[in-house]
């Protein structure tokens, strides 16, 4: 997006102007939010998932679960997004069983993690340390109080925010700024650094004291207090989409990135190889008399760590054999399988559901 496309959207309001003008100055609007599948556009996973009472990936790609005895859910990629703003799925939570008393620990968020390698430029931990701005769409049943937290995970240490639903089932733009932190650096590596938490519900061990409205050392009584209690009702529904977490004091308009460009970064953490619901899948390997068959195969990107291999799903049986994973790098990953007889080429074929799973989640 051009300069004078962006300033022409923004119309004449001065504040926006200015941080237009300052964002391009430091290197232009590409590559600021530093949030994964904010748009909600990616579910490697399923579009669908019911009876979520654990803490999981369930559907959208990046965007883990972390329930804790706090109702039964389902998690959807829903198609109810705010009207012009360029969005077509949101994430939706949707309350089938609740629970109007939570217990001192239970809780439910929505949680993203981040590289400490992918978050330097915050300079944590310096005199220099950079404020961040989160900007969303949500939209609830329930109006009232949420709170969203960042979370060091190299310090424990946090700072967390309020924001309020104020009219229900309506999206509603939500803007909100931490302050950079001038104590502990983030580590400069793969593993987790940078928690975002969007509560939806918590019990008195997160509630029950002051709510951490500047950077301190993690006490639970502080970090979500105010929080409203989303599993109260099966009537109670939220919905997310546009999240957008960038560096500095002021909102910019969000990120659109194409859906390859999200999926590439997403199979950095995750991805399937198999048959699908319209396609099957087949792979080939060479076997000599009684030994094993084996293939390699290469990631679609680099991945994070080298990932967990999980096979699941069904496979064809006729003249195939069942294939077994056996190992990985962050490049590629390996299956082998044995069938008896004479040496030759063997085929493995998945029927649909037959599926290698590839997960090297934070």
């Amino acid at each position: 997006m051009t300069r004078a496309r962006e300033l022409a959207n923004l119309g004449s309001n001065t504040t926006d102007l200015e941080a237009i003008n300052a964002v391009y100055d430091a290197g232009g609007l590409t590559g600021r939010n530093l949030i994964i599948n904010g748009a909600m556009q990616v579910a490697q996973r399923s579009t669908s998932t019911a009876s979520i009472t654990t803490s999981a990936y369930h559907t959208i790609d990046r965007w883990f679960t972390s329930l804790v005895t706090l109702g039964t859910w389902t998690q959807s990629q829903s198609t109810d997004v705010p009207s012009g703003q360029g969005f077509a799925s949101s994430l939706k939570m949707a309350c089938t069983i609740a629970d109007a008393s939570p217990a001192a620990g239970d809780r439910l968020l929505i949680r993203q993690v981040l590289e400490g390698q992918d978050v330097q430029q915050l300079k944590k931990g310096t005199a220099n340390a950079e404020s961040v701005t989160l900007s969303f769409w949500v939209k609830s049943s329930k109006t009232g109080t949420h709170i969203v937290e960042i979370y060091d995970q190299d310090n424990a240490r946090n700072i967390a925010k309020a924001y309020t639903v104020s009219s229900a089932n309506t999206w509603e733009k939500k803007e909100l700024t931490f302050a950079g932190d001038t104590t502990g650096a983030f580590d400069n590596d793969n593993a987790s650094s940078f928690v975002l938490n969007m509560y939806l519900g918590a019990g008195s061990t997160y509630t029950s004291g002051t709510l951490a409205t500047s950077w301190e050392s993690a006490t639970s009584a502080n970090r979500a207090v105010g929080q409203v209690n989303l599993a109260d009702s099966t009537s109670n529904e939220w919905y997310i989409t546009g999240v957008q977490l960038e560096v500095g004091e002021t909102a910019t308009p969000f990120e659109h990135r194409s859906y390859g460009d999200e999926l590439a970064r997403c199979q950095r953490y995750y991805y399937e190889s198999g048959g699908t619901s319209t396609n099957d899948w087949g792979q080939k390997g060479y076997q000599t008399a009684n030994e094993y068959v084996a293939n390699t195969l290469s990631h679609p990107v680099a991945m994070r760590a080298s990932p967990t291999l999980t096979k699941a799903g069904t496979f064809a049986t006729s003249n195939i054999f069942e294939p077994a994973a056996i190992g990985s790098s962050t490049t590629s990953w390996q299956w082998q399988a044995q069938k008896g007889g004479a040496s030759g080429i063997w085929i493995i074929y998945s029927k649909t559901s037959g599926k290698f799973t590839l997960d090297a989640e934070l």
